[in-house]
């Protein structure tokens, strides 16, 4: 059993989520049969993740795929390891993905941004011992609103907002002095000052704005250096309008993407109709320009344009591709 691991999957926590074991090599489920908190919590215990909270069954967390392990677990929930409970043998079941077992358990977190009219902004809580609660905002740099807003799938830089009027109403305020490191890789590996029920006051809660830098791709043209140009601009992808575009504009997509020079402005959508915003439209790059939103655009820009007139290029980056014909 010493080669045996376990962990929680697609619950957004290492404390929360689908029960997996690792076993022969293959990481499988566990069925929900007799499914209890009694089983839940030794698991929870196991891994670190204190007592539970919930037991869930009917695959709560999503279906899993590879072996079931373990059927009609009966845990008296003192055991040290979720395999060391009564059940039947591993791999004996009758059941399917969709009765795989999950857990909740009293250290899970998680986090999200409250906000009446606001999408991607908002007070800053984490749910933690079984309450939500807000966190406080010192010192909170900018490597430290970054990871947040890219835990929260909101953008990749953020910033503290200090005039929102404290909120009404008592919760907790669970932690303060959030520091992350380059080398932490999510929220839960950054360091902070010892968690309590009341850790700043209400003046002192995190308000935060996230924001996404526009994102350039090329789509459906086999190769990274040719396609349907595509910009990433408030969390939606969309095109470009063929409407004066050339071979300068070209060159700046290019350029851009580290794909070389331009050989083809492509017109009337060679690659296929996009879906989402047409986002710019009438462009008018000098073909020096870093960024293709920095080129000036021609008139308002007003965008009069339908996906049959999606904008293309092909890129000189292609040329390996071809070189052997």
């Amino acid at each position: 059993s010493d080669s045996r691991q376990l962990r929680l999957v697609d619950g957004g926590s290492p404390c929360a989520g689908r029960v997996e074991i690792l076993q022969q090599s293959s990481w499988g489920s566990i069925c929900d049969d007799s499914w209890d908190l009694s089983d839940a919590h030794v698991v929870c215990r196991q891994l670190g993740c204190g007592v539970a909270l919930e037991a869930t069954i009917s695959a709560h967390f999503g279906e899993g795929s590879g072996p079931i392990w373990l059927d009609e677990l009966n845990c008296t929930g003192e055991e040290t390891h979720v395999w060391q409970c009564p059940s039947q043998s591993w791999g004996q079941h009758n059941c399917s993905h969709k009765e795989d077992a999950g857990v909740i358990c009293s250290e899970f977190l998680a986090l999200r941004l409250v906000s009446e009219d606001q999408e991607y902004a908002g007070c800053l809580e984490v749910f933690y011992n079984n309450t939500w609660g807000s966190v406080c905002h010192s010192p909170m740099d900018a490597m430290t609103l970054s990871m947040i807003c890219r835990q929260l799938g909101c953008g990749d830089t953020g910033t503290l907002d200090f005039l929102v009027p404290s909120r009404e109403g008592s919760r907790p305020r669970w932690v303060d002095g959030i520091h992350c490191r380059e080398t932490d890789t999510s929220f839960w590996q950054c360091t902070s000052d010892p968690w309590k029920h009341q850790s700043c006051s209400s003046k002192e809660e995190a308000h935060i704005t996230c924001t996404e830098s526009p994102q350039l791709r090329l789509v459906n043209g086999g190769s990274r250096c040719e396609g349907r140009v595509e910009i990433l601009h408030q969390h939606s992808w969309g095109t470009v309008c063929h409407n004066n575009w050339d071979l300068k504009d070209a060159d700046v997509v290019c350029r851009q993407m580290g794909c070389g020079v331009a050989f083809n402005a492509l017109p009337y959508a060679q690659f296929g109709l996009g879906s989402g915003p047409i986002w710019l439209t009438d462009l008018a790059c000098t073909g020096k320009e870093d960024y293709l939103w920095k080129c000036p655009v021609l008139g308002q820009g007003e965008n009069n344009c339908r996906h049959s007139k999606d904008a293309g290029v092909i890129c000189s980056g292609m040329v390996s591709a071809f070189s052997n014909t």
